[in-house]
């Protein structure tokens, strides 16, 4: 019997959000996590907001809905409250029940602000944290800094000479056409942001207003353990860095791995400690640094050269024993032959 398609203008549901949401979904976890950072966090709440007027949207509500725009990129403010409205399972993750009403964006918008002024984010991202390293979850020697580039909220139209008036005419700045010319960072600046620098990722691509994103990973189960943004340019990249790997706690040995040129960097630019350099080998007495040196070169070389390189590295590390070897089959082969001859005379 096949069902009628009726359109009920009104329901009422006796299913709440908990129930509806499976025990086994991802967001149950992280809810989970979430709860306890911004239990931690409610000092601060109390430090940047009056205890008197009217209330105003909860933080912990806000940075629930500000990580489900980052978990699934939900490009703005506007969308997300969109999103919030008809989605069940964001208003169970948010705290929302059925029937409340979104925030409008604007509104969203403002007190978000007063919570990156106030830092929270980046104590929210503390508190996570030290969640995951109770969990043992963080590993304490082995670590790898990366980095990318953030692009700004500015068109290449805004890109304009420092001492330019602006245009005339609104809109999309029909009137600024810039190809052609020869644009710098020394002598050009964005109206609409100004401290993005216009950055090209890698040689033969094009260039784009922005800020370099830069992250420290553990090894042991892939989290990022540290942040930074930097303005878009040359070295900050190596600095950002360099100020990630010591801000790592402790005074404990640790391995970093990183991009060619940024380990060339870290490498010049880290203090070692007195009789732990290269410089400080003495082949009379360091026959382990020796044999641990050319070790690690000859692993480099055969990742290089493939099995040839490889057969070839193992011969000129044992040419006395492999001369000795060839030697002695040689004169095996010698006696055999003699040996055969012999035999056959008698014959």
């Amino acid at each position: 019997m096949r069902g009628a398609d009726e359109q009920p203008g009104s329901m009422f549901s006796y299913v709440s959000l908990e129930d509806r949401v499976p025990a086994d979904h991802p967001l149950r976890a992280i809810r989970r996590i979430t709860d306890r950072a911004l239990a931690q966090l409610s000092p601060r709440f109390d430090a940047i907001y009056v205890q008197f007027g009217r209330p105003s949207v909860a933080p912990e509500k806000l940075l629930r809905a500000l990580l489900l725009q980052a978990l699934y990129t939900i490009r703005s403010e506007r969308q997300l409250m969109e999103r919030l409205d008809f989605d069940l399972l964001f208003r169970w993750f948010v705290g929302l029940g059925i029937d409340d009403p979104v925030w409008s964006p604007t509104t969203f918008t403002k007190n978000r602000d007063r919570l990156l002024d106030g830092d929270i984010a980046a104590a929210f991202f503390q508190a996570v944290l030290i969640h995951a390293e109770t969990a043992r979850l963080l590993s304490e020697e082995h670590f790898t800094v990366d980095g990318t580039l953030l692009e700004a909220w500015a068109s290449q139209k805004s890109f304009r000479p420092r001492d330019e008036e602006p245009p005339m005419g609104g809109g999309a700045n029909p009137t600024v056409n810039f190809h052609g010319q020869r644009r710098r960072n020394a002598t050009h600046q964005s109206r609409t942001d100004p401290d993005a620098r216009l950055y090209k990722k890698a040689t033969g691509r094009e260039a784009r207003l922005g800020y370099l994103g830069h992250v420290l990973l553990e090894h042991r189960s892939g989290l990022i353990v540290d942040t930074r943004v930097t303005p878009a340019d040359g070295h900050g990249e190596r600095d950002a860095a360099l100020l990630m790997v010591q801000d790592i706690p402790g005074r404990h040995r640790i391995t970093i791995a990183a991009d060619k040129g940024i380990a060339k960097d870290l490498l010049a630019s880290l203090n070692y400690a007195p009789g732990k350099r290269y410089e400080d080998f003495t082949s009379s007495t360091d026959k382990v640094a020796e044999y641990g040196l050319g070790a690690l070169i000859g692993v480099v070389a055969v990742k290089k050269l493939g099995l040839i390189g490889m057969l070839g590295l193992f011969l000129v590390k044992v040419w006395k024993l492999a001369a000795v070897a060839i030697a002695a089959g040689a004169a095996a082969v010698r006696r055999f032959l003699r040996k055969g001859g012999g035999d056959q005379a008698a014959a």
